[in-house]
């Protein structure tokens, strides 16, 4: 595909967030995007406004572009409260370069269904705990709401996709004065980002870390999405194997002899609230309902992603087991844990994907006919269960000619980060991008959890460093230790628990800033 270069409508003047000496700096004016960079003849006069911000690092020169994942994520809200973290595994020869992508968090015009938050909180509940008994809600309730997001959105809403973020990631280099070389790390969606952007701009791609791999194939080309969620059963897996491991440590490990017996007495506890809830009582303020989906999806599946929280969860849910589901109730027993802010996701996975009913031709029924064999093929595939549903109803034309390919060469090869089980980007979506791009290679920390992140090893830190600076890759398929077990008591002060002690300053403070981000129950979001 040519390479072309969007004109930048972004202005930027920097201004001191925080502290002088360790300065946040925030793009105090922007003037946004074209809708279109592939036409931007076409565009007229309206456009997407861009929030920055920049974690100035000591002896940098160059900027480093971030994206915590989504769709969705705010990269300004992710860099304002885990710079310090990212800085430390980096070091102080980049800046920290944070945006919102077009439609999220505080770019505008925000992506939304609703002209206001009155509006969402009045139309936007419909039944939808289960996906088949709820199929005729769902299925009414979705012809209506993707009609609201066209209207909300107008002319902007069918530009909100990954294509044209990546175009406008070179106007966002350009403002900052780092117009040939984008040096990037995404992580989750971020790595679909990443791997658009390396394909449409090979020629500036010279320093890419895709972390927590998706597979661009499935997300662009793809009806079926079965592939992210291969390993999530095999991280379930892993939290009891580890629990019975960690003994003492592990409160749940006293109930079983073995990983099988505490999956057992786990998922038969759940299922058995699927027939009847638990009732939960704590004050005449404060009591509700426990059931199947508040603990498989409240509570077991947001820890998979973040295996340094499982002491937690363990613990709850030994307490359930005993007869005492109070801690469990007031940590897991209200709201969503995928009610992500704003309806940027929904925007930016169907308007990449194949949506409409060219692609899905299916009535309700014969729809569910097509989905029983994939919720079947998971304890998790509930978690998805809107993405189809709007993908067969979705209204808005597809407005960009993105296709993946393989054999693509970049400026400099690319750098692949993966756990060895990710709850929702398997390793097996990382081969697949090791394959398409050429040179790129990929290294592995032997752990559990989603992006590399997800557990703290200097093995790997200090690959991100060598490739970030020397532009270094491992000469073969590398992999890396997870520094320290997976269950210890949390200190009372609610500071991270170092996993290891290292003789290595340095070392440690990477040490430490791993763990800070492992804990981080917000982040990284699919």
């Amino acid at each position: 595909m040519d390479e072309k270069q969007p004109r930048s409508l972004i202005h930027s003047s920097w201004r001191p967030l925080i502290n002088p000496n360790r300065c946040h700096e925030n793009l105090l004016t922007y003037h946004g995007e074209h809708i279109s960079w592939e036409s931007p003849e076409n565009s007229g006069n309206k456009t997407f406004s861009i929030p920055l911000i920049r974690l100035r690092g000591k002896n940098a020169t160059q900027n480093l572009l971030l994206n915590p994942g989504g769709p969705g994520g705010s990269g300004v809200e992710f860099l304002f409260r885990r710079g310090e973290q990212l800085s430390a595994i980096v070091g102080e020869g980049f800046h920290l370069l944070g945006f919102d992508p077009r439609g999220v968090n505080g770019s505008r015009p925000l992506a939304s269904c609703y002209p206001d938050e009155e509006t969402r909180q009045k139309l936007s509940p419909v039944r939808d705990t289960k996906p088949f008994e709820d199929s005729p809600d769902i299925y009414a309730w979705t012809q209506n709401f993707v009609k609201a997001c066209a209207d909300t959105m107008g002319e902007h809403g069918k530009y909100v996709n990954t294509p044209q973020t990546a175009a406008d990631m070179n106007s966002i280099l350009d403002a900052v004065g780092q117009s040939d070389d984008m040096i990037y790390w995404g992580f989750s969606y971020g790595s679909i980002l990443g791997q658009t952007y390396a394909e449409l701009f090979p020629d500036r791609s010279k320093r890419v870390i895709i972390d927590g791999v998706a597979n661009q194939n499935d997300w662009y080309a793809s009806l079926w999405d079965f592939e992210s969620l291969e390993d999530t059963e095999h991280v379930l897996e892993g939290f009891f194997d580890e629990c019975i491991k960690a003994g003492k440590n592990c409160t749940l490990s006293s109930l079983a002899r073995s990983k099988e017996e505490l999956w057992g007495k786990v998922l038969s506890l759940a299922a058995s609230l699927e027939q009847q809830p638990l009732s939960v009582y704590v004050n005449n303020s404060v009591y509700g309902t426990l059931d199947y989906n508040k603990v498989m999806y409240n509570a077991i599946f947001p820890a998979l992603y973040k295996p340094l929280n499982w002491y937690g969860l363990a613990d709850r849910l030994a307490k359930m087991l005993e007869g005492n589901a109070t801690e469990a109730f007031l940590a897991y027993g209200s709201g969503d844990a995928w009610d992500l802010a704003g309806d940027s996701n929904r925007f930016v996975l169907l308007n990449d994907g194949l949506t409409g009913p060219e692609n899905w031709p299916q009535d309700r029924e014969a729809l569910l006919d097509k989905l029983q064999p994939f919720f079947n093929s998971t304890l998790f595939g509930a978690t998805q269960v809107h993405d189809y549903y709007d993908k067969q109803q979705w209204i808005l034309p597809t407005t960009h000619t993105y296709v993946p390919r393989k054999g693509v060469e970049t400026a400099h090869p690319l750098l692949i980060l993966s756990t060895t089980y990710d709850p929702v980007c398997p390793l097996v979506s990382a081969r697949a991008a090791n394959a398409a791009f050429e040179g790129s290679q990929i290294v592995e920390v032997m752990g559990y959890g989603h992006c590399s992140p997800a557990v703290p090893s200097t093995c790997l830190a200090k690959h991100v460093r060598s490739f970030l600076y020397n532009g270094t890759l491992p000469k073969n398929y590398t992999q890396c230790d997870v520094d320290g077990p997976y269950f210890i008591k949390p200190e009372g002060d609610a500071k991270a628990t170092p996993r290891k002690h290292f003789d290595d300053p340095e070392e440690q403070r990477i040490h430490l800033a791993q763990v800070e981000l492992a804990m981080d129950p917000t982040w990284p979001i699919w």
